[in-house]
């Protein structure tokens, strides 16, 4: 569509080249370095691998390093690059309950085996700026954390035992890939779950807020929210078995929610589910919530016309790279469509005024 436009090359280097000065920013401070990023900044790199389908810090701090900050352009830039990279196989389902946490919470029982652990948190901060960080100084010392832990098993699991939970749903069937095929409807839960874990954040908090306020019927606890890394295994036909290939940092949530039961399913409690890669435990409470209130059909409840039930409507409207696109497409040429728009308003506007005239003389 734009090809034909050759006028602006030169203009279009410029910008370039100003781009790079802005970027790099006052010469006499020290550049900030893709470590330090990755080091210093990891909920901004974290966010950037979950919504860019890409486990990898060193290359989501990159990102954000040539992004100069813009999320969803770094997001942008790692998915662009994701789809350069060759897909040897498949790993393994994560074993979450083998996670070795720095962090684990839950709102519905306060004594779980294993304990409540509140790891590196801001729940319990005063937001108040820290004028000492712009000092410089040096942080305290963290206490020591602990490196065996055994096994913490979810919370939702001592629901199960009296069967006042629904049975976590079990499907051999491979799901969809969101990454290599594009998405269509109707779109099945283990569907809905890859879009909402790299849907845009903001976007899905506010849909997710909106089932608090009362716009889906939804009321939901956090039955536990648990961050720390996890073993990724793949099988190798040549060995027969699986092998560990390494080990990424996730947030996981599982939301209990209200359920009165319906004319299919008993009075029970029910489950939203949210993983994501990271420490980003707010999109994985939002992702769960969402998760939970689009499983209203086959929960038997009724539709009340909430946005967030609206399976479509959230899928199609949550990515932020389509989004990104077709809104900033908008601001590139389009001489010859508003040329004709123009010529169509003005011949609308001559003919509006002779029927005037028209009018007036008879």
């Amino acid at each position: 569509m734009y090809v034909a436009v050759k006028g602006g090359e030169r203009a279009i280097e410029n910008a370039h080249a100003w781009l790079a000065e802005e970027r790099r920013g006052d010469v006499n401070v020290p550049e900030l370095s893709v470590a330090q990023i990755r080091e210093q900044m990891a909920l901004a790199v974290n966010r950037v691998m979950a919504e860019g389908s890409l486990f990898d810090p060193d290359l989501a701090a990159l990102a954000i390093k040539q992004a100069r900050g813009d999320l969803i352009e770094a997001i942008f830039l790692i998915r662009a690059y994701r789809t350069t990279l060759p897909r040897f196989g498949t790993s393994e389902p994560i074993a979450t309950d083998t996670m070795a946490c720095d962090r684990r919470i839950s709102a519905t029982f306060k004594d779980v085996p294993g304990g409540q652990v509140l790891g590196p948190t801001f729940d319990y901060t005063h937001r108040l700026l820290d004028f000492k960080l712009a000092a410089d100084g040096d942080v305290a010392d963290a206490p020591q954390r602990e490196t065996d832990q055994a096994d913490v098993p979810h919370v939702t699991d001592f629901l199960n035992r009296e069967g006042l939970i629904e049975e976590a749903p079990h499907d051999d069937t491979v799901p969809r890939d969101l990454t290599r095929e594009p998405l269509e409807m109707p779109a099945d839960r283990p569907l809905r779950l890859q879009a909402l874990a790299r849907a845009d954040e903001g976007f899905t908090l506010s849909l997710a807020y909106s089932t608090q306020r009362g716009y889906a019927r939804n009321h939901a606890f956090v039955g536990e929210l648990r961050i720390g890394t996890v073993d990724v295994e793949m099988d190798i036909p040549e060995l027969g078995f699986a092998i560990d290939i390494g080990e990424i940092t996730i947030t996981e949530c599982e939301s209990v929610n209200q359920f009165t039961g319906s004319k299919t399913e008993p009075p029970q409690f029910t489950r939203g589910y949210g993983l994501v890669f990271g420490q980003t435990e707010r999109k994985a409470i939002s992702m769960a919530l969402v998760d939970r209130a689009m499983r209203w059909e086959e929960l038997g409840e009724d539709n009340v016309g909430a946005p967030v039930q609206d399976t479509e409507f959230v899928l199609y409207h949550s990515d932020n790279i389509q989004a990104t696109g077709f809104l900033e497409h908008i601001k590139l040429p389009h001489y010859v469509d508003f040329q004709s728009e123009l010529e169509l308003v003005r011949k609308l506007r001559r003919e509006a005024g002779a029927a005037d005239m028209q009018e007036a003389a008879e």
